[in-house]
């Protein structure tokens, strides 16, 4: 567009300058081609400015979601890896308990101990880092004729959900509990298993315990 509006203004001024020598009055030829075409230049232009604009609009838009993504993924990355899930018995079966107190069970087959928290020496998963952290454990009751189970979940000495069946003809019970907990570092959870009570397991694993970190805090 640009050229022709260039090749109209050279004619006018060739035609222009040939009337000027011939003494003749300039024409005015080109006026009305000049004026639309440098017109239709200009709405182009705005056009293609307006267009620019809403390009360098939806470029900011981009970059600013890059940028929230880029904060998301460096949060993530630095997320401790922190999760276990582990059951009663490693192998065999039979009864734990009774016991004359309050025993931590210690779940000996561990299937994942991410960040190793969870210790199957002692079955106490310990906080390594402030944060908020899911915690699930089941039980099946023992196989006498009469169930005698109780399972307490405790954070550090306080009880937080329990599961129990202590009463009734039917010794195949099974049962689960869960709890989302804020943790400080350093704080513990485990599962207890109540003073003159049982579970039972075998190596189809009943009881199980799992936790794993949501997000620190």
């Amino acid at each position: 567009m640009q050229t022709v509006v260039l090749l109209l203004l050279i004619s006018c001024a060739v035609n222009g300058a040939q009337d000027n020598l011939n003494g003749a009055k300039p024409a005015q030829c080109c006026d009305g081609s000049v004026s639309m075409a440098v017109g239709a230049l200009t709405e182009k232009v705005a056009n293609l400015m307006d267009k620019m604009t809403q390009v360098e609009a939806k470029l900011d838009q981009t970059e600013t979601e890059l940028t929230q993504l880029k904060s998301i993924t460096l949060a993530l990355s630095d997320t401790p890896k922190i999760a276990f899930s582990a059951s009663l018995y490693e192998t065999g079966s039979g009864d734990t308990g009774p016991f004359n107190t309050v025993t931590p069970l210690k779940y000996k087959k561990v299937y994942a101990n991410f960040g190793s928290n969870y210790n199957p020496a002692t079955g106490i998963f310990t906080a390594t880092v402030k944060g908020v952290y899911f915690f699930r454990f089941t039980m099946f009751n023992n196989l006498n004729s009469t169930p005698n189970s109780f399972l307490v979940l405790r954070k550090n000495e306080e009880q937080i959900v329990s599961i129990w069946d202590i009463s009734g003809s039917d010794a195949n019970d099974t049962g689960s509990n869960a709890a989302v907990l804020p943790l400080e570092a350093g704080d513990t959870v485990y599962v207890e298993l109540q003073a003159n009570r049982q579970v039972y397991d075998d190596e189809t694993h009943y009881n199980t315990f799992t936790g794993f970190l949501l997000f620190t805090i």
